[in-house]
């Protein structure tokens, strides 16, 4: 059984409430965690409990680099990697413009890949330790089930979706987990907080602290995905 206790945990995204509560539950459990802030703005927010408090902009090839590259400079494994950041964003195809697409697609997929790929080697080693390394993306129930009126979001998480069951393949051989998890709607707040469009009705979500908590058990026990019917 998998022990967060003495790891060194990544959480991208650790100002939202997913992120906080991922790094709140972690650190109960022992673990060393850095948290990332997309902007000196939202950097306050970020849990003072945090062992050490950075600024990572998905949107930014070269603030993927300059993290990954003092991270990749550190003595240590990484030993987990929490995908906690995305935006959202709603309206038909025919009213969403090109770049609020281009937006989801740099956060919820394309810089959040970018990164993971640029820390394998920091997992390897913690795998060559025999430390149990992991990546855990959240691409949510909309993957499994892509909503009209969320086409470009849908989009986004499919997509991360897609290639963290690819790589998990991968990753499998090299001794490094990746879990994917797809809860349903989640009262995170996100919704409100949308790029472009308004949120429909969802109703009541989910409670956070349970989401990650079935998460994070989820990956102490060895499930290899967390489809939304275990939320």
């Amino acid at each position: 059984m998998l022990s967060f206790a003495g790891k060194n945990i990544l959480v991208v995204g650790a100002t939202g409430a997913f992120g906080g509560e991922f790094c709140a539950q972690m650190n109960v459990a022992g673990a060393t965690v850095i948290g990332t802030a997309s902007s000196n703005a939202s950097s306050v927010r970020l849990p003072t409990s945090l062992s050490q408090r950075l600024l990572l902009n998905l949107e930014d090839a070269q603030s993927i680099q300059t993290l990954t590259a003092y991270l990749n400079s550190l003595p240590g494994a990484i030993d987990g990697i929490v995908l906690a950041a995305g935006l959202v964003a709603f309206g038909s195809v025919a009213e969403t413009p090109v770049a609020v697409t281009e937006r989801l697609m740099k956060v919820n997929v394309l810089g959040q890949i970018s990164l993971v790929q640029q820390l394998l080697p920091k997992l390897q080693e913690s795998a060559a330790a025999g430390r149990e390394p992991f990546v855990l993306s959240i691409s949510g129930v909309i993957s499994e089930s892509p909503m009209q009126g969320l086409a470009s979001y849908s989009a986004s998480k499919t997509a991360l979706h897609g290639f963290a069951t690819a790589a998990a393949k991968e990753f499998r051989k090299l001794g490094i987990a990746w879990v994917d998890a797809r809860p349903g709607h989640t009262e995170s707040g996100l919704a409100g907080r949308a790029i472009f469009g308004a949120a429909p009705n969802f109703g009541d979500g989910k409670n956070v602290p349970d989401v990650i908590a079935r998460m994070l058990y989820g990956l102490t026990v060895g499930e290899k995905d967390l489809p939304s019917t275990v939320f």
